[in-house]
C-alpha cells in the first residue's frame, strides 16, 4: 500500500521501520518541526525525521497540519492510507476522509481506556495488570474512532514507564502491519468504543512526580515506577530535590508522620508513608547521577527522623 506516515517521538520508529519492511510503499513522513534542544539549543530532529531520512523517505513538517496549503500537499501523494502514531497534532476532517482507507491510528492503550496523551505511564500510575495496543479509524473525536484489532500486554512487578513504552512500541508496529492486512481484505470488522472506564490519560508533566507522602506507600511506589525515565517522582530534602528511581513496599507502620524517615540500613532507607513504607533503593540528588541508595548513604548523612516534604 502507499502510505503517509504520521508520526515525532520514538515510540512511532518501530512502525515505520516495519511498514517498510513489511513491503509497503511510504511515500511521506509527516513529523513535528525540528526543535531547539539541550542547554545549547542545538536544533535537533524528531526520531520519525531520522529514520525516514535515513530510508530515503521524503520528509514534511508543517506547523500546522490543518492549514489549507498543508492539507493540499498531503493530497499530492495519492495514498491509500494514513498511518498515524504519536504524531502530536489533530488532524481535521479534510486529512481524515483524503486516502481511499482513511487514517489508522495506533494507540498505546486497550481502548477505550486510557484514551490520551499518556496512557503508557498512566497504566503503570494507576496499577494495572494488563495494557496494550489498539489499532482504530480515526475520527475527529480524540481516540474516539472506532477499534480495528488489539493486543494485550502483561505488566512485571517492577514495570516503569520506560520498560512499557518499548513493550507497546514493538507491539504496536506488529499490529500495524497485521491491521493493514486485514483492512486491504476487508476482513475487518469496525467496533464502536463506547464510554472509557478510566479517566483520560492527561499529558504529564514535572508536578505531577511531586510525592504527596501522605498516599499508601503503593500508590507511590507506582508513581516512581510510572514517572521513570520522565518526569520521575521526587521529594525534598533539606532544600534539595531528591529524585527516587526504585523503591519497595512494605506494610509496616510506625506511627510516625507522613515524609518521616523511620529506618536507615546499609543500602536503603524506609520513609513512613499515609499507609505502609516506601524502601527507596536508588535515587539522584542535585549535580549527581542516579545512585544506589547504598552509595547515597556511603557519601551523605541521613538520619532517623529526617522529614521529606
Amino acid at each position: 500500500m502507499r502510505i503517509v506516515f504520521m508520526g515525532t517521538p520514538d515510540f512511532s520508529v518501530g512502525t515505520l521501520e516495519a511498514l517498510i519492511e513489511a513491503g509497503h510503499e511510504v511515500v511521506l513522513a509527516v513529523t513535528q518541526p525540528d526543535k531547539p534542544k539541550g542547554r545549547g539549543k542545538e536544533v535537533q530532529f524528531s526520531p520519525v525525521k531520522e529514520t525516514a531520512l535515513a530510508h530515503g523517505i521524503p520528509v514534511f513538517q508543517p506547523r500546522r497540519v490543518r492549514d489549507p496549503e498543508c492539507v493540499e500537499e498531503l493530497g499530492k501523494y495519492r495514498a491509500d492510507v494514513m498511518v498515524v502514531i504519536a504524531f502530536g497534532q489533530i488532524l481535521p476532517k479534510e486529512i481524515l476522509e483524503m486516502t481511499p482507507y482513511g487514517c489508522i491510528n495506533v494507540h498505546a492503550s486497550l481502548l477505550p481506556k486510557y484514551r490520551g496523551a499518556a496512557p503508557i505511564q498512566w497504566a503503570v500510575i494507576d496499577g494495572e495488570p494488563v495494557s496494550g495496543v489498539t489499532t482504530m479509524q480515526m475520527d475527529e473525536g480524540l481516540d474516539t474512532g472506532d477499534m480495528l484489532l488489539k493486543t494485550e500486554v502483561a505488566l512485571d512487578e517492577k514495570e516503569t514507564g520506560g520498560s512499557l513504552h518499548d513493550k507497546l512500541a514493538s507491539a504496536g508496529a506488529k499490529l500495524c502491519v497485521r491491521t493493514l492486512k486485514e483492512l486491504e481484505a476487508g476482513r475487518l470488522v469496525p467496533e464502536k468504543q463506547g464510554e472509557s472506564p478510566t479517566a483520560y490519560a492527561r499529558m504529564l508533566d514535572k508536578k505531577l512526580g511531586a510525592i504527596d507522602w501522605t498516599r499508601s506507600a503503593c500508590s507511590i511506589e507506582r508513581l516512581v515506577r510510572g514517572l521513570n525515565p520522565w518526569p520521575s517522582a521526587y521529594t525534598d530534602w533539606n532544600g534539595k530535590t531528591m529524585k527516587i528511581w526504585e523503591a519497595d513496599v512494605t506494610e509496616a507502620e510506625s506511627g510516625q508522620t507522613p515524609g518521616t524517615v523511620v529506618a536507615v540500613q546499609k543500602n536503603s532507607f524506609s520513609v513512613q508513608t499515609g499507609k505502609g513504607q516506601l524502601v527507596v533503593k536508588a535515587l539522584q540528588i542535585p549535580g549527581k547521577k542516579r545512585m544506589d541508595t547504598g552509595a547515597f548513604l556511603r557519601g551523605y548523612t541521613l538520619e532517623e527522623g529526617t522529614q521529606f516534604k
